[in-house]
């Protein structure tokens, strides 16, 4: 059993490296809410990975807070827990909110591999020694700034570069990428950014050799995407469409993509992770993992979700540097000249939490207290 004797929730505040420009916005910090848990004197970390807006998705870090404490976090604390796959029963009656899900559950799998003395991706069924890593490049000021930053990441050794994209960043764009770089592996991620009077535009895309074209078309859709995919030589990814198992098995069946995008903290958890990996694996649909500019905390639950089986093609697990000045972790992660990432085999994460370090930037805290326990 796994007895949590206290939640910890704690929102830090923590500035990009860099300005971070998509379709939705340009993000320039981070409003971030860390769960920890105690139990029997271990300690263990999850993410949540909601936004400051609802753009990206219905969730904010405020509403996942506010769910947390007053929902979710209770009754982690009254549930006889004894694995991380045991969270989605015991949050069943609460719907949606699978950011502020997926924060509980990924710590509590932690806490589990810690009990058991297995690093996280054994437990989660990883078999990947190493993952292959892209990056996803934010919209620039310019032509010329996006050259420099692709530059620099393919010297890095980075495997795929992903474009973010919209209306009037997108063919003239891939035309100077594929002029100058024609052999690489590229793709790009509209975020929902088009409509169906776009389809010729997108369908012209074809010429670019893209790995894939991410979330063209609405956030919520599958009957579209499937109408677009078949005018399509290129692989659709779906990201926002995909919340669970069944809609990746509607979407696969539907034809709607070729690909997905799995983002744990999307999907609710690590257990809604693993059955959408299995899912599409059994049906020949390689998936990969995306990312929503986690801290180390985040980033060593993706990279313990990569190391499974289908996820064969470079996801968006990269270096912490590429985002942050200063990581919340030790070590950092890095991306080795390949642009592979090692997979941890320590017990639990396989990164430290830098303490010191959350407690400086932590701006709201608050402590959940378990009700004693009677035993026999």
């Amino acid at each position: 059993m796994l007895n949590i004797d206290a939640i910890h929730l704690r929102e830090i505040n923590l500035p990009l490296a860099h300005p971070f420009e998509t379709s939705f916005g340009v993000t320039t910090s981070r409003r971030i809410l860390l769960i920890e848990l105690e139990s029997e004197g271990l300690t263990a970390w999850g993410e949540c990975v909601a936004g400051e807006h609802p753009y990206f998705s219905d969730e904010t870090i405020d509403t996942a807070w506010i769910i947390t404490e007053s929902e979710l976090a209770p009754r982690l604390l009254e549930a006889d827990v004894e694995r991380g796959g045991d969270c989605p029963n015991i949050f069943r009656q609460v719907r949606g909110h699978r950011m502020a899900k997926a924060a509980l559950e990924n710590a509590v799998w932690d806490l589990e591999a810690q009990a058991r003395r297995v690093s996280l991706a054994e437990l989660l069924g990883g078999t990947r020694g190493v993952i292959p890593c892209g990056v996803s490049i934010g919209i620039q000021p310019s032509p010329d700034h996006l050259m420099d930053k692709i530059a620099t990441e393919l010297a890095a050794g980075y495997q795929r570069i992903k474009l973010k994209c919209k209306p009037g960043w997108d063919v003239n764009i891939f035309e100077a990428v594929r002029d100058r770089w024609p052999d690489i592996t590229l793709s790009c991620d509209a975020n929902s950014a088009y409509r169906m009077k776009d389809l010729e535009n997108i369908v012209d895309w074809d010429r670019f050799n893209l790995l894939m074209i991410e979330q063209p078309l609405w956030y919520d859709d599958f009957y579209f995407h499937s109408m677009l995919q078949k005018r399509l030589l290129t692989s659709i990814c779906l990201d926002e469409s995909i919340r669970n198992r069944r809609d990746a098995l509607a979407a696969i069946d539907m034809e709607s993509c070729r690909i997905i995008n799995i983002k744990v903290g999307r999907v609710g958890g690590f257990s809604e992770a693993v059955a959408v990996h299995n899912a599409a694996e059994e049906r020949g649909i390689p998936v990969w993992c995306g990312g929503m500019l986690e801290t180390g905390i985040g980033r060593s639950h993706n990279i313990a979700l990569a190391s499974l089986p289908n996820f064969s093609l470079p996801g968006d697990v990269s270096a912490s540097s590429r985002y942050w000045t200063q990581d919340i972790i030790e070590p950092q992660v890095t991306v080795s000249a390949k642009g592979e990432i090692t997979v941890p085999t320590t017990i639990g994460r396989g990164f430290e939490v830098q303490r010191d370090r959350i407690e400086s930037i932590t701006v709201r805290r608050q402590r959940l207290l378990a009700k004693a326990r009677v035993t026999a």
